[in-house]
């Protein structure tokens, strides 16, 4: 295979040579454990505490509402179920999204047999949610309101300031989480801005190695620890810590936070390059999500007439990778869950493609991405019986994609 070419980033990114380097020292020489009190223990502690420092840095928050565990979906549940377990005697509703990740679908799912109740808020045709609908929502006994920050999937992006306005004026003492696990790194993050509770990111998101997560806990929030057993995380996460894993961790979010404006110029370049040449080149093709508020790396479009799948292999037979959405539920021969929940029907949600850039991705890449997909489309169509017996109609797929490279907006 001549070409090796990555569009795969919101699934999972590369470790980056700065993380990597970091982390290797944790693997031999400096073997201990950080809570020793000899030496062999201190400076693994500090090592920890200063990538501690470094993630509290990237989302604007203090080092002591950081919690190190083992990744995104680990901080999703650690939010919800503590904060279910820590409030329930106030309430059981929770109120969260149908396009959620499903590290937040099936955790609130699980809770059903705890007695919760759950409400899931809608998206329109764009991917986003309507406002009026969440603040009707909202009761005295709901306790807690989890809403992603940005959709894995389609990449639009959720005004998660005005929503935790909304929750809080109609009920103070409401909890509010969002999962930012595919924003970190490619959009600023204030947590003091937000005003969010309760907030998960992961490091395989932004170059940081697997198996290494991070949960903000408010300070003054209480929640209900996930895992028993030491005092590792201020009691809040027990087991010995995943020291390597942490310290890239660390290092690949003190390097994001310096990189995020410039980075997020030149993905929006290369994504509207992308998208403007595929839907000038190819019929029959459909954008999902909004065209302005969404990540700057992320495009998801629907081919007409052809499986997803199909694209996905004959890309991959020329060296590209790509996803039909979350890495997740890719063993699943169900369509997208969020794409039918923004009302696309089973055969164009089947024939959706993700394509998610990063920082290694090329323009070179982009351009020969555009070169190869349209006779990939053409050749699939050409087997297709629909396509086939398609009647003479409009193209009413067609959009318009957005050219402001800096903000992503229009």
């Amino acid at each position: 295979m001549e070409h090796k070419i990555y569009f795969d980033n919101n699934a999972t990114t590369p470790v980056r040579k700065e993380a990597y380097e970091k982390m290797l020292p944790f693997l031999t020489e400096h073997f201990g454990n950080p809570s020793s009190v000899h030496w062999a223990g201190r400076n693994v502690h500090q090592a920890i505490e200063e990538a501690r420092s470094n993630v509290a840095g990237l989302l604007n928050a203090t080092d002591k509402e950081i919690v190190f565990n083992a990744g995104g979906s680990e901080s999703d549940n650690h939010a919800i179920k503590g904060a279910f377990f820590a409030n329930k005697q106030r309430g059981r509703h929770i109120i969260t999204t149908s396009v959620e990740h499903p590290a937040v679908l099936e955790t609130v799912k699980d809770l059903k047999k705890f007695g919760a109740e759950v409400t899931f808020l809608g998206v329109d045709e764009n991917g986003e949610l309507d406002l009026g609908e969440l603040e009707k929502a909202v009761r005295p006994d709901t306790i807690l309101v989890s809403v992603m920050y940005a959709n894995n999937e389609t990449g639009v992006i959720f005004p998660i300031k005005e929503i935790t306005r909304i929750v809080k004026k109609k009920n103070p003492e409401t909890l509010v989480h969002t999962d930012a696990v595919q924003v970190a790194g490619k959009e600023r993050i204030d947590v003091l801005d937000l005003g969010v509770d309760l907030l998960s990111i992961s490091g395989h998101k932004l170059y940081a190695p697997k198996g290494v997560g991070a949960l903000y806990i408010k300070r003054g929030i209480r929640i209900e620890r996930l895992i028993s057993g030491g005092h590792q995380e201020r009691n809040r996460r027990a087991g010995t810590e995943n020291v390597a894993s942490i310290v890239a961790f660390g290092e690949a979010a003190r390097l994001a936070a310096d990189e995020i404006e410039e980075e997020k110029k030149r993905l929006s370049y290369l994504r509207d390059k992308l998208e403007n040449a595929i839907l000038e080149k190819i019929p029959y093709v459909k954008l999902n999500g909004h065209k302005a508020h969404r990540l700057c790396n992320t495009t998801n479009l629907s081919f007409r007439y052809v499986e997803g799948e199909g694209i996905l292999l004959s890309l991959d037979m020329v060296g590209i990778a790509a996803s039909s959405g979350s890495a997740c539920t890719s063993g699943s021969l169900d369509p997208s869950h969020v794409l039918l929940a923004m009302g696309l029907d089973h055969e164009t949600a089947h024939g959706s493609v993700r394509i998610s850039l990063g920082r290694f991705n090329t323009e070179e890449e982009i351009d020969y991405l555009i070169r190869e997909l349209p006779p990939i489309i053409e050749r699939l169509r050409q087997m297709s019986p629909l396509y086939n017996r398609r009647p003479d109609e409009p193209e009413p797929f067609r959009v318009e994609t957005c050219h402001n490279h800096e903000h992503g907006e229009e």
